[in-house]
């Protein structure tokens, strides 16, 4: 009875050792698994038109690769790369270089971009007039509030020779030299140009906003900004990530041959690949 009794202890010993060895092990494949998971799974911030939707025709290029976008939209230019640099999004799609290059150095983050993916044509819109000359003297116009598009826009404004503006890339109004209609230059949230412009008499709008309101820069712009622009949107990303395989393939499948078609046909020149 003694040897059956040790022997049956010894048993459920082993069974024990057994179980918990096997609880540990799954317990850690559960984990890598979760972690190659959570690689697979790329998170992208972006405003909602046009960059969420070239990124969800980019979404079914990395689906091929094994790779799940997930789009995080912001309609506020400053968030999006906060949030990059604090490991908050893997990549951000909103903006072009010399916004970025702007927030760098005013706040110090480590980002870099990959890619330049497309050009938005900016655009002066009016309800008013139909024609750039025929804006009257004193006439208001409102333009982006950011530094990188406000200088932007006063660009489109003396392309059209409505004003003439210091040399530098982030002039503002106070770099303006010459005003011969008096205009009056108000600065506005990028976002909210669409929405004053029955308060204005024209506004410089940014395309994507543009879009968003049902605005065609091609069409319905007085004035729209040459497509040699050097604004081109690119792919941000932290820089100590550049090479990492998901963001590798991010940047693949955001200049392939399937984006670039989607591109050209979605936005019939309004918003034109830039690769």
């Amino acid at each position: 009875m003694k040897k059956i009794s040790v022997l049956l202890a010894t048993a459920l010993l082993s069974i024990g050792l057994i179980g918990c060895s096997g609880g540990k092990n799954a317990e850690s494949t559960q984990g890598k698994a979760g972690t190659q998971e959570s690689k697979k799974e790329i998170v992208v911030g972006a405003t909602p038109v046009p960059h969420a939707e070239i990124l969800k025709e980019a979404g079914k290029v990395l689906e091929k690769e094994g790779y799940k976008l997930k789009i995080v939209e912001f309609t506020d230019y400053q968030i999006p790369n906060t949030a990059l640099a604090e490991k908050e999004l893997d990549a951000n799609f909103f903006q072009h270089i010399p916004f970025l290059n702007k927030t760098i150095a005013e706040k110090n983050y480590e980002l870099d971009y990959t890619a330049k993916v497309h050009i938005e044509p900016m655009g002066l819109y009016s309800k008013s007039t139909k024609d750039v000359k025929e804006l009257k003297d004193g006439a208001e116009i409102a333009i982006p509030n950011d530094p990188t598009n406000g200088a932007r826009a006063l660009r489109v404004l003396e392309n059209a020779g409505l004003i003439k503006v210091k040399e530098g890339e982030l002039v503002t109004k106070i770099d303006i030299t010459e005003n011969k209609k008096n205009l009056k230059i108000t600065e506005l949230d990028a976002a909210q140009l669409p929405r004053v412009l029955d308060d204005v008499d024209a506004a410089v709008i940014n395309a994507n906003y543009a879009i968003e309101a049902e605005l065609n820069p091609t069409k319905d712009a007085i004035v729209i900004e040459a497509i040699d622009s050097p604004y081109a949107n690119v792919l941000a990303v932290r820089k100590e990530d550049k090479e990492k395989e998901n963001i590798k393939a991010l940047t693949k499948a955001l200049t392939s041959p399937e984006v670039k078609k989607f591109i050209e046909e979605e936005y019939k020149g309004n918003v034109v690949p830039a690769f």
